[in-house]
């Protein structure tokens, strides 16, 4: 009995010199926070600056340039956007994922364009508050651009040069002829009909 109870008792302090050892090894900004940054991070891939799901496309008082977000105007016509799927790390990499980016299929809107995109590419804006001496000024990167199907589907894969720092990120999705926007994070919810 007594053969089994040190037997165990090693094995313990053996389990626990392990842990200690693996502790000690990891990062400061790992120890003691479960869920902390993956290994890719730490091997030269920047931290997440901005991952998002949903955009909202140009519509109402957006269109045109009366509202223009961040310098750049929206389109002069109103789009719609079925899907999206993005991620902007502080490296500058972007991975933007668009679905079923089209001219809104309303009274307005020329027939032959309805439910369509005429644009052959999309390019992306990386809008960013940030500093120039004490001021704060909005520095817009602009990718370059990415094929686009008639149908508003595109993926844009690329990395470009944030400036620092890069507060308050918001991405847009533009023409690949022109810097209007047709799509920026957000989102608008269905409003529920009166009854």
């Amino acid at each position: 009995m007594r053969k089994h109870t040190l037997v165990l008792a090693i094995l313990s302090l053996a389990a626990a010199s392990v842990s200690v050892a693996a502790l000690r090894d990891r990062p400061t900004s790992q120890r003691g926070m479960p869920g902390g940054p993956s290994a890719r991070e730490h091997e030269g891939e920047g931290k997440i600056l901005s991952s998002f799901s949903s955009m909202y496309g140009v519509d109402g008082p957006f269109v045109g340039e009366a509202f223009a977000i961040r310098d750049i105007p929206g389109d002069e016509l109103p789009w719609e956007i079925r899907g999206a799927r993005g991620r902007l790390d502080t490296d500058g990499h972007l991975t933007l994922q668009v679905r079923g980016l089209v001219f809104k299929d309303e009274e307005g809107v020329p027939e032959e364009l309805r439910g369509i995109n005429d644009e052959s590419e999309f390019r992306a804006a990386i809008s960013c508050l940030s500093e120039e001496g004490d001021q704060v000024t909005t520095v817009n990167v602009v990718t370059d651009g990415f094929p686009a199907t008639r149908s508003g589907d595109s993926i844009i894969r690329t990395t470009v040069d944030l400036p620092n720092p890069c507060v308050a990120p918001v991405v847009m999705v533009l023409a690949g002829s022109e810097d209007k926007w047709f799509a920026v994070t957000g989102f608008e919810s269905e409003e529920e009909e009166e009854e």
